[in-house]
């Protein structure tokens, strides 16, 4: 085992309020830690190195001398490269998920790493002892891999002395994450491997922002971004009085749900999914404008119609002004059998513990996957990759919170101009977009909304951004034929292969 050398990173940014660290932050170094792996794969075995561990971030102090760079942060991560496959122009593919504050572990362990956590799924989840299987289908079979996690996630840290929330918000994160990439490249000397970002969630908002700066500030092009349960404008998915969006772009997530759940017995989801994105398309945002016009009978037939797409009562979806809000949807779906529907992932199920809730008091999804999760990280950092730390692994951390969006005041949280820009500026990257169809956190319809709006030459949407579905939800790999799926698409986009057929389980009606 052995450790690399700190070297600072080439970012220049200037020091602002709130960052000023201790006097033992210049003499920080590296906690890295090197071990050699095999994974056994069905056309033979693949070696590998994990290098896991924090490395020391550094930049410039204004007014000194150039060069000698000031620690400010400390980052995680695990950086996966495969032996003897001539790595100077392999792909690297850099992944974080997202939040704001949650760590890397759902798509470390979830779909790309070398060993993947057996999580169960909707209806069985996995009881402890929860442990790690073998990854044959790892991203590491096409490119080498590099897990981050963000600022106060994980183990990234600010240096002692240093304040967090300088990096709690969505223009520092971005400056953070493109400064790590930029420092890693340097590093390993893989300047000239093509490089790919890959994000979840939130992690799809800084996937698409990292990108941007890095061609912005520093002129690295990305060869790909995988966008996995995205969200580009968080007006399409914010429930605030005045804004109609997320009511429209929920309906054909609260459909496929119902499906789920037998709400539409004997018929194919797609047909489903196709009948409400149609209504959410056409009927549902006029009959919304039309606000205290509607007539009466006209508000009773749209909420009959609702109703029958989503699977509720429709006098409930009356009272509630034909907008039904997901917290209380997922409260509502299942209410007569006594439980609650999870936001994560819709499949998922828990008892309600008020049978009167107006809302989904506690995901589901969450609850029932994280803890597998939870246990197999700490062990597997400790025991396989050999790295120990006195502070806390933090799976999904609170503390990131108030997330900053000050360069948006006034306006929607967005992202998409700045993927425009890109696609614009470098015409070899391409885009590759998963959606879950029971993801009642980022719903499909608002990602095919925002993708579709961008501000590019309609041929480059057609033949630049690939858009893939999956009968699962936000973290649809806990499915096991969506996992296989998705990670045959992911391996296509890396290499540049056409897209194939993926056999994909009977729709069940």
């Amino acid at each position: 085992m052995n450790a690399e050398p700190t070297t600072p990173s080439p970012d220049t940014s200037r020091n602002v309020p709130g960052t000023d660290a201790g006097p033992d932050a210049g003499k920080r170094e590296d906690h890295l830690v090197t071990t050699l792996h095999s994974l056994a794969l069905p056309d033979g075995a693949m070696d590998y190195t994990a290098t896991t561990g924090t490395v020391v971030l550094r930049e410039e102090p204004e007014g000194e001398e150039y060069g000698r760079g000031t620690a400010y942060a400390e980052l995680f991560s695990v950086s996966y490269v495969a032996q003897g496959t001539g790595d100077q122009e392999r792909p690297v593919v850099f992944a974080f998920n997202g939040g704001p504050g949650a760590s890397t572990v759902w798509l470390h362990l979830g779909l790309l790493g070398p060993r993947r956590v057996d999580s169960g799924d909707a209806g069985a989840p996995a009881a402890p002892p929860h442990h790690l299987l073998d990854n044959h289908e790892t991203i590491l079979r096409q490119a080498d891999l590099v897990v981050v996690d963000a600022m106060t996630t994980g183990y990234s840290r600010p240096v002692p002395g240093a304040k967090s929330d300088r990096h709690h918000g969505l223009a520092a994160d971005r400056d953070l994450m493109a400064s790590f990439v930029i420092d890693w490249l340097t590093r390993n000397q893989r300047w000239t491997s093509p490089l790919f970002l890959a994000g979840e969630s939130y992690g799809t908002t800084r996937a698409s922002a990292v990108a941007a700066r890095l061609m912005d500030r520093y002129y690295v092009a990305v060869a790909g971004i995988a966008l996995i349960s995205p969200v580009l404008d968080f007006g399409t998915i914010r429930f605030a009085e005045g804004n109609d969006r997320p009511y429209i772009h929920y309906l054909p997530t609260y459909a496929a749900i119902a499906h789920a759940h037998g709400k539409h017995e004997g018929r194919l989801l797609q047909d489903v999914v196709d009948e409400a994105e149609a209504f959410a398309e056409q009927e549902y945002p006029a009959l919304l404008a039309a606000g205290a016009r509607l007539a009466p009978e006209q508000k009773q037939e749209a909420a009959a119609r609702i109703g029958a797409l989503i699977g509720v009562d429709p006098d409930w979806v009356q009272r509630a002004n034909l907008r039904v809000e997901h917290l209380a949807f997922l409260a509502e779906l299942l209410r007569d059998q006594g439980l609650l529907t999870g936001r994560i992932d819709g499949r998922f199920t828990a008892p309600a513990g008020d049978g009167n809730t107006a809302q989904m008091e506690t995901d589901a999804s969450i609850d029932q996957l994280a803890p597998s999760y939870t246990a197999t990280i700490n062990q597997y950092l400790r025991r396989e990759l050999d790295f120990t730390s006195d502070v806390v692994y933090e799976i999904m951390s609170g503390r990131v919170h108030p997330w900053s969006y000050q360069d948006f005041e006034n306006r929607s949280v967005e992202v998409a101009s700045d993927l425009a820009r890109l696609l614009r500026k470098s015409p070899h990257t391409k885009v590759l977009v998963s959606h879950g169809y029971h993801d009642a956190a980022t719903p499909f319809h608002a990602s095919e909304h925002v993708l579709a709006q961008l501000a590019i030459p309609r041929e480059d949407y057609t033949e630049r951004i690939r858009t893939e579905y999956y009968e699962a939800g936000h973290m649809m790999y806990c499915h096991e034929p969506s996992r296989l799926a998705l990670s045959q698409h992911l391996a296509e986009f890396v290499t540049g292969e056409e897209p194939s057929a993926v056999e994909a389980p009977a729709d069940e009606a």
